[in-house]
């Protein structure tokens, strides 16, 4: 855990909202101890709503590193990751993740999750998108196929 690498990712994020590029958001990949990665919020500059800083930072660092995974890296994210960046962590399987402000600080501030967090707890059909299952038996020739791949590479 180093205070330098969070310092660095809230300079980044206060470079970010004065420049009016994105949110109030910044995250660094490390690895070895060295930065891999940066990531600001660009969101609404990219009109990328999958733009968070953290989703930023570990895309290049998987492009720099060239995997899809980053087991030996550790994520400086200047607050509690959102449901999606989560998701995208676990998915990369970081080693570590430290983060600075907390979900209610984010809300308080106007980023507010937890109605994210809610849904995710309800069934598909109780979301307050409609969600509904069409074609199930169909779909199954997709992971058929998957699974009859000689060549994947499992993840």
């Amino acid at each position: 855990m180093s205070a330098e690498f969070m310092r660095r990712a809230i300079a980044l994020a206060i470079e970010n909202v004065r420049s009016g590029k994105g949110g109030p958001f910044a995250a660094l990949i490390v690895r070895n101890g060295q930065i891999l990665a940066e990531g600001t919020n660009c969101v609404t500059s990219t009109n990328d709503p999958t733009a968070h800083a953290e989703i930023c930072a570990i895309r290049k660092a998987c492009s720099a590193l060239k995997n899809f995974q980053l087991t030996d890296c550790e994520l400086y994210t200047t607050c509690e990751p959102c449901p999606m960046c989560l998701g995208a962590i676990y998915w990369v399987r970081l080693a570590r993740v430290f983060f600075a402000g907390t979900a209610a600080d984010a809300a308080a501030a106007g980023f507010d999750d937890a109605f994210i967090y809610d849904e995710i707890h309800l069934p598909p059909t109780d979301r307050r998108i409609l969600m509904a299952q069409i074609l199930h038996d169909e779909s199954l020739a997709i992971f058929s196929a998957w699974k009859q791949q000689n060549n994947k590479i499992p993840y």
